[in-house]
């Protein structure tokens, strides 16, 4: 069989050849990696990656295949994917299909046989850029003019790219072993009408909002506010999403109409909206935070938790007016801003994932104490 050629080439002239493996064919997006040791069919699955060419540092990738239900959407949402060795026979009893199968199926082109290593420490040194991955086009410079003219992640809406159509309601809690026990549904009067905006939210989401006995309702990112206010929730969900959330004046603007009037929970970009949309600003971290393994200091308890993260931007603390929020959760690796608070109203965010997939689930607490904020709303 015939192996066909790939190559990377990045914005600044790095190139990495390899080997071609998915779809055949050219694509572009900005260039990051993410650290987790397993779960590459949830990150290629996440929104949040939307406009990216995803790096796995863990050297084997696929050797448990691909099935239908660990999805985090609806289909592989990377632009394009390199790895250091494809598993070309994939061992798992949920398996349905291999990785080059899935990445045939949805037109998504992958290398691998590059020096995922280098091109990480490269990534961490000369920070996140553009690059490009081809099967047709193995010139360098060639590639090096594509990139002059490709969009730019920066400044860029992807959550429109992303985002529902329609309103839709969703019923599924999460995943457990055939035969498994399923956490307990709250009883009736204890249970909450949630709404979650949805600017590329994740699946595992949804699950746990259901989990802790919430009716969830999920609506575009353009949902007029007083449309929110009219279905009456007793709280509101800022979804994680892909790209520069100073990009959405839309959607910021939308949000301050919500502040004060119920509950809000802010995940990821969620949390970044609602940062801005309390007057704060953010910047783009060099390389950002992805991968399974960030450990965030919980400031009110002291508690440390390892924690799933996926983004490449921050809300700047300095902006916040500190009258009004206090911070609640800060990276340890690099001091950056994790979670703020409210000081009076009913709202919290955090930049990190507490609904994993893939990762650890020290962080899946803040499941409940969102309910817990809704039924002390309720009661006053």
């Amino acid at each position: 069989m015939t192996i066909a050629k790939a190559i990377l080439c990045l914005e600044n002239g790095r190139t990495f050849l390899g080997e071609s493996f998915g779809a055949q064919g050219e694509t572009t997006g900005e260039v990051v990696f993410n650290t987790s040791l397993s779960g590459y069919q949830e990150v290629l699955t996440d929104p949040s990656y939307k406009g990216q060419i995803v790096t796995m540092t863990y050297p084997l990738i696929g050797n448990y295949g691909i099935n239908e239900e660990d999805s985090e959407s609806e289909k592989p949402q990377v632009e394009g994917f390199v790895v250091r060795e494809l598993s070309s026979l994939p061992s798992n009893w949920r398996s349905q299909k291999t990785l080059d199968e899935y990445f045939k199926e949805y037109s998504i082109v992958g290398i691998q046989g590059i020096d995922t290593r280098a091109l990480t420490k490269h990534i961490r040194d000369a920070g996140a850029q553009l690059g490009i991955i081809s099967t047709v086009d193995l010139d360098p410079q060639s590639l090096r003019e594509k990139l002059e003219k490709a969009p730019q992640y920066v400044g860029r809406d992807l959550v429109k790219e992303v985002t529902c159509n329609h309103s839709y309601e969703w019923k599924e809690g999460t995943w457990s072993f055939p035969g498994g026990d399923k956490k307990p549904s709250r009883p009736k009067e204890e249970r909450f009408n949630v709404i979650v905006y949805d600017y590329g939210v994740k699946r595992n989401i949804l699950r746990h909002l259901v989990d802790e006995g919430c009716d969830v309702t999920v609506v575009p990112a353009s949902f007029p506010a007083e449309d929110v206010l009219g279905l009456r929730p007793q709280g509101v969900c800022l979804s994680n999403g892909p790209g520069d959330p100073a990009a959405l004046p839309y959607v910021v603007d939308n949000i301050k109409k919500l502040i004060g009037k119920l509950p809000i929970m802010g995940i990821c970009m969620g949390h970044q909206i609602l940062g801005l949309a309390l007057g704060g600003k953010t910047y783009k971290l060099k390389f950002g935070h992805r991968g399974g393994n960030q450990p965030v200091k919980d400031l009110v308890t002291g508690n440390v938790a390892i924690t799933a993260q996926n983004h490449g931007f921050c809300v700047d603390l300095e902006t916040l007016d500190t009258r009004e929020v206090f911070l609640t959760h800060i990276n340890l690796n690099d001091q950056t801003l994790e979670g703020f608070q409210h000081k009076q109203l009913p709202l919290f965010s955090v930049q990190y994932h507490p609904e994993a997939a893939p990762g650890p689930h020290d962080a899946s607490y803040l499941f409940k104490q969102f309910c817990e904020l809704m039924k002390h709303a309720q009661a006053n």
